[in-house]
């Protein structure tokens, strides 16, 4: 026989007395502490609190954007408005003068003949645009980040220099920055979708980031490693959707080939700008108020840290995925720009070209900061962030000016000079005037001389290169000659801005020294960093003592 041992009744009781005391505890403890409508009620209000404060922050971000917005067009700007200002069927043989395709020049044309050519009607697409940047990536951060997190990522991009600067400018790289966050909030909803029609969209908008602005192609080796290590778990979905998306991207691209291989071959002609310092590159990744803001907010978060009870935090997990994005757009286009600059001639690290790697820049630091997990911490960042650099914005004593414009110089040289129709030696303000013969009979219709399409000279032009030069001291010495048989006044014109190779800064000096013998000389202004000086023969001068 077999006997089964038989528990004793106490112990019975005792298990049947903790495993209801369990139950109990589960349903009726726990749960009203989770559904407390005082709670919930609190939480909501916190919640309303905190967006209204980010919504506020993020207004105030914009608001700084449109600081300059009245601001006379700059040389650059002038380009662009060279472009379209010989009509519609001028702007694709124009191209060829820029460094991008010629689609937003088609875009700002029809723009112009709907809103007129106003400073702020040639701004306004920029600005449209770059808030659908804004938006695009407050999505991709949303797929990343808990909403705190991701408005913090919009913020710390529209407070970007370069994003405040490229907001209101006349040019396409607000457009860029758009299908560039495109592409990104494309890439990222690719992670986990199979479909064809994502990886069309995928490849379409690589291309278009190429279309508006040749140099930005740096960032596709980030899309690209992005790309095979989301798909990696999937490979039959991974070549086929990359098959999709380089068809496409291959297809899209073949206009914008010709454009490639005329700023390659003429690379060396665009190079104005000096070899870049480890200074900017790490002022590019953490602009002036970032790095105080977030120390201020990394030692509030040890004291809290220090000050309450540790708990197991399953916010500590960290996925890789994430990291990667984030660290390969912000990190391998601007370090291909860097590199480039810093171990070749060719100059194309710039403030306007690291506009490419801000959007990977704002989403690390939102990262960066998602790792406090006190809301209220994030929200003390954010607000030091915004008021620092909106008052380091706002106090800039060139703060209502976009970069160096040219209206109030040749305002004042059309006034001065009109009264006797006296010729004005110009200073072109584009080094690709260097190392191209000068149009002498067609310098008001030339991009090298762009600023004269908008801000109209009724006086004669004599056309210079930009720095001094044979083709400079050749074209001034002939008309030097002519004005002294003629006992002529003239003035001359030149840019002398920091950012300017200081070779050109010579030529007006050279002017001076040269006609010293014949011409009293004397600077009239210098007008937003473009220097006017007049030339009076000598005899006229001593009559008007």
């Amino acid at each position: 026989m077999c006997f089964r041992k038989e528990k004793p009744p106490g112990a019975l009781a005792r298990r049947c007395f903790l495993e209801g005391f369990s139950s109990f505890s589960e349903n009726h403890i726990k749960e009203p502490q989770v559904n407390d409508p005082r709670s919930e009620a609190f939480q909501s209000a916190q919640d309303r609190a905190l967006y209204v404060m980010y919504a506020l922050a993020l207004a105030a971000s914009i608001s700084v954007w449109f600081i300059a917005v009245r601001s006379p067009l700059w040389t650059d700007e002038l380009g662009s408005y060279w472009q379209i200002s010989a009509g519609f069927s001028a702007i694709w043989p124009r191209q060829f003068w820029t460094i991008s395709s010629p689609e937003y020049a088609y875009f700002l044309w029809a723009w112009a003949k709907l809103f007129g050519t106003s400073e702020i009607a040639l701004r306004i697409p920029s600005i449209l645009a770059m808030l659908g940047a804004v938006y695009l990536l407050y999505l991709v951060a949303r797929e990343l980040f808990d909403r705190d997190c991701a408005m913090l990522a919009v913020i710390v991009f529209c407070l970007h220099p370069v994003v405040v600067f490229a907001s209101i400018d006349v040019r396409p790289y607000a457009f860029a920055a758009l299908v560039t966050n495109a592409a990104i909030l494309i890439l990222v909803r690719l992670r986990r979708n199979s479909s064809n029609w994502l990886a069309f969209l995928f490849g379409l908008s690589a291309a278009c980031i190429v279309w508006f602005h040749f140099l930005f192609i740096v960032i596709l080796p980030a899309l690209l490693l992005c790309f095979f290590a989301f798909k990696i778990s999937d490979r039959k979905a991974l070549w086929r959707q990359f098959s999709i998306a380089f068809a496409v991207f291959a297809f899209a691209i073949l206009p914008v080939i010709p454009g490639m291989i005329y700023l390659f071959r003429t690379s060396q002609i665009h190079v104005c700008a000096p070899p870049p310092s480890l200074a900017a590159l790490l002022l590019t990744l953490a602009p002036v108020w970032l790095l105080p803001s977030l120390c201020v907010a990394g030692f509030v978060a040890f004291l809290v840290f220090a000050l309450t009870p540790r708990k197991r935090d399953s916010q500590n997990h960290v996925e890789g995925w994430r990291i990667l994005l984030c660290a390969s757009l912000a990190l391998i286009p601007v370090l291909i720009l860097y590199g480039v600059s810093a171990g070749t001639s060719v100059r194309i690290y710039a403030a306007r070209h690291e506009l490419i790697a801000v959007p990977g820049i704002a989403l690390c630091w939102a990262w960066v900061v998602s790792r406090f997990h006190f809301r209220v911490i994030r929200l003390l960042f954010c607000v030091m962030f915004v008021t620092g650099t909106a008052f380091q914005v706002a106090s800039s004593p060139n703060a209502t000016l976009h970069d160096y414009p040219w209206k109030n110089a040749l305002e004042y040289v059309e006034k001065n000079a009109s009264a006797d129709n006296a010729p004005v030696l110009f200073c072109s303000p584009f080094i690709e005037a260097d190392y191209v013969p000068m149009p002498l009979n067609s310098a008001k219709d030339s991009k090298l001389f762009a600023p004269l399409s908008y801000y109209k000279l009724s006086v004669p032009v004599v056309p210079l290169p930009q720095s001094l030069n044979e083709e400079a001291m050749r074209v001034s010495s002939r008309f030097l000659q002519d004005a002294a048989r003629k006992q002529e006044r003239f003035l001359a014109v030149e840019e002398r801005l920091p950012s300017v190779t200081p070779a050109s800064f010579k030529t007006l000096d050279w002017l001076a020294q040269s006609a010293a013998a014949t011409h009293s000389v004397r600077t009239l202004g210098v007008f937003d960093g473009i220097e006017v000086m007049e030339f009076v023969p000598r005899t006229e001068a001593a009559a008007s003592r």
